[in-house]
This record gives C-alpha cells, sequence and structure tokens, in this order.
C-alpha cells in the first residue's frame, strides 16, 4: 500500500501521483477535455500526461469507471458492463434502446462514415429521414460536413456519445462486418 493510501488525508498536491491528479480533473469535468489541457493546467508534457493516463487507465481496470478517449479527448465513464445497475439506480426507463431501423441506420453510418442520406437509404431500401432526426436527437450521430456532388448533401458520422453508449474507446473497436453469404460460398470453392 502506497504512502498515499494508508494517509490520504496528509498529502499536498505536489505529494499526489499524476495518475490521481488526472482522475481528480477528470472525474470533475463534464465533457472530454483534451491531453493538452491537462498538460497545460499540470504544467507538465502531452508525454507525462499520456503515462499518466495509461497508469490511471490500467488502475481503473477493477474498478467502476473507465477512461473514454476519442478525437484526442478523455473522459471517466461508468464501465460499459454496469449500464444496467447503473440505469436501474438512476430510474432510466429504456430511452436508451433504439429500434431495429434505428439501429440498422446507425449501424451503416458507423461503418460507411461519413455518409449521405441519399446512401443509407440506398442500402436501406426505405427513407432514412425520421431514423436520422431521431439519431441526432439522442446525439448518436452529427451532421459532419456535405460531400462534394450534386446538391451537396450532408455527411453523417457518428459522435463520441455512439461510443459511450455502445462501450467502445474507438470505432476501431467495432466488430468487422460479416460477408455476405455469397461472399463466404465463393471463398469456400475457391479454398
Amino acid at each position: 500500500m502506497s504512502d498515499f493510501e494508508q494517509n490520504p488525508g496528509q498529502h499536498s498536491e505536489t505529494d499526489l501521483p499524476l495518475a490521481v491528479k488526472l482522475e481528480a480533473i477528470l472525474f470533475v469535468t463534464a465533457e472530454p477535455v483534451s491531453t493538452a489541457q491537462l498538460a497545460a493546467v499540470l504544467d507538465v508534457a502531452p508525454s507525462v500526461i499520456e503515462r499518466g493516463l495509461n497508469e490511471l487507465d490500467a488502475s481503473l481496470q477493477t474498478r467502476g469507471l473507465r477512461l473514454q478517449r476519442h478525437a484526442g479527448r478523455v473522459q471517466l465513464t461508468t464501465a460499459p458492463q454496469l449500464a444496467g445497475l447503473i440505469e436501474r439506480f438512476l430510474g432510466l426507463e429504456a430511452t436508451s434502446h433504439l429500434s431495429r431501423a434505428a439501429l440498422e441506420t446507425l449501424a451503416i453510418i458507423a461503418y460507411q462514415q461519413p455518409v449521405t442520406r441519399p446512401q443509407i437509404d440506398s442500402i436501406r431500401g426505405v427513407n432514412s429521414d425520421s431514423m436520422l432526426k431521431s439519431l441526432l436527437h439522442k446525439g448518436l450521430i452529427l451532421e459532419s460536413g456535405r460531400a462534394d456532388g450534386p446538391g451537396r448533401p450532408i455527411l453523417y458520422s457518428t459522435t463520441p456519445e455512439f461510443l459511450q453508449h455502445f462501450g467502445l474507446n474507438s470505432i476501431l473497436e467495432m466488430p468487422p462486418l460479416a460477408k455476405p453469404e455469397e461472399e463466404a460460398a465463393e471463398e469456400l470453392l475457391k479454398g
């Protein structure tokens, strides 16, 4: 047990480990913060912050919190496997549950991003306006720009809230897309 753990009230700010300072700062922030912001407030190099974040991340693996990183920003979140418990405690209804159509639309955006509504409609085979409005309202997607081309359609991408909702640190953690059955059969015939 460290000296800090034995006598937590007898230390000044300068005596505390960097990971402890980072945890305290991230605990009180409502939004994700950049490593540059953390480096500035703690007056250390961003590389030192990264080492501290890695140490904090490792120490959180056996606890109810996790570090979530996205687009160079970091924040504390509850461990994804505790979502049901937290929802029950907070008395949340199943508002976080998405319809099959919403999940379908969200999956297309997540795997194809940035993607336009006409591209989504083409894949789904139906108009996706209401699903896009719903996903925008829930904060799971955002308008990320405009495509070059006729009418310059809006491009949609996922948000950090999408990652948080599904317990991901990065879009790269999404499972790979399953191959269509025809492609799989062709590969078996070749193999």
